[in-house]
């Protein structure tokens, strides 16, 4: 049986395959095939109790800021703005 963190690096590998697809732009089909890989590791790790919900949405966000930039950015109100100037 594989260790965690090989289980670990295996899903993020996976991960960052979706990501760089959907960037490019990959048709639908190819895509749902590799959703649904992805889909099902992660179910049978949540199952197995490998890994709990909160440690795999963590390796979700990171590969995909590792694709695709951080998901947020900060933002200055317009308030702050008025107060620079």
């Amino acid at each position: 049986m594989k260790s965690k963190a090989q289980m670990l690096s295996e899903l993020r590998k996976m991960l960052h395959d979706v990501f760089a697809a959907r960037a490019a732009g990959t048709e639908f089909a190819r895509m749902a095939r590799a959703h649904g890989y992805v889909d099902g590791y992660m179910r049978a790790l949540l199952e197995t109790g490998a890994t709990t919900k909160h440690e795999l949405l963590g390796v979700v966000a990171e590969e995909r800021a590792r694709v695709s930039g951080p998901a947020v950015g900060t933002v200055a109100s317009a308030d702050a703005a008025e107060a620079a100037a």
